[in-house]
């Protein structure tokens, strides 16, 4: 029924492109919260490639089906465009925005142009409708997938800046950790760990949890794997930052650390490291 006519549509659009399209930026304006004159020059020459490409959709395709091979071209070209929004830091409703501004206009025009054909007004109408839902739904999808690409990658670069392994002496490595130890964070440690003690040749590394809240099961369990692929990679750990609350509910978990060096501060363990390592530290005060 509606894809029989749908040709209408695109006759509307070719008919009337150039009001079309001021009328369009016009609405798409208004509807954005950030606004410049480079964000309004890129608007502009989106919304002049986009509608001679739906115009060869529906000439070529006549149906709302929007996976069809008609749809390819324009298709590409939204996902770029809702990609690049959300590098820019636009909003998943502005992004859609670019479709949904050109419905009214379109049915303003399609009013006019069928005026005294009713029936066939309704129909195409409701074939635009479903069309136009179907193209802005689409942008939001690629929106919130690239989005949620984007806040991976962000976390993974946090988790990475977050797990940082100094070279605090020859031989001697630390690895300070701040807030909660879990899974994912365990693997990032335990890759950087493992990479600087192949680079740097380390035979000791200090793992501080000064600065990681609380201990559990799960925690300890994360650490011990940590020190256990060090050994394998040739380094001993120790553990320094084990406050009094810490080391009672390892106790009470009955965590086995019998085999690990443990110290209250990272000064205590770098003593010890240097220690084994056969290095020595001049104190200032001995030095006068």
């Amino acid at each position: 029924m509606s894809t029989d006519k749908s040709p209408q549509l695109a006759l509307i659009i070719t008919k009337f492109e150039n009001e079309l399209l001021e009328v369009w930026l016009s609405g798409l304006m208004i509807r954005m919260i950030r606004r410049d004159k480079n964000a309004e020059a890129e608007l502009r020459q989106q919304a002049t490639r986009f509608l001679p490409m739906l115009v060869q959709a529906l000439e070529r395709g006549a149906t709302n089906d929007i996976e069809s091979a008609a749809w390819d071209d324009t298709r590409h070209m939204l996902t770029e465009i809702s990609q690049a929004r959300v590098r820019q830091g636009f909003s998943s409703i502005e992004t859609a925005s670019f479709i949904f501004a050109l419905k009214e206009p379109l049915f303003a025009y399609l009013r006019t142009a069928l005026a005294d054909n009713p029936i066939q007004l309704v129909e195409e109408t409701a074939s635009t409708s479903a069309l136009f839902d179907r193209l802005g739904l689409f942008t939001i999808e690629v929106y919130q997938k690239a989005r949620e690409q984007v806040i991976l990658r962000q976390q993974q670069e946090l988790l990475e800046l977050s797990t940082p392994v100094v070279q605090l002496w020859d031989g001697v490595l630390a690895l300070p950790l701040i807030g909660t130890l879990d899974s994912a964070r365990t693997q990032v440690v335990m890759e950087n760990l493992l990479q600087k003690i192949v680079d740097t040749g380390a035979s000791i590394a200090i793992i501080d949890i000064t600065g990681v809240p609380t201990v559990d099961t799960l925690v300890a369990q994360h650490l011990l794997k940590t020190i256990a692929a060090a050994r394998l990679m040739g380094a001993d750990c120790i553990i320094s930052g084990i406050r009094p609350q810490i080391a009672q509910t390892i106790v009470h978990l009955g965590v086995n650390l019998e085999d690990v060096v443990t110290k209250a501060t990272l000064a205590d363990a770098f003593v010890v490291a240097l220690k084994r390592t056969g290095s020595t530290i001049t104190h200032p005060h001995n030095a006068r």
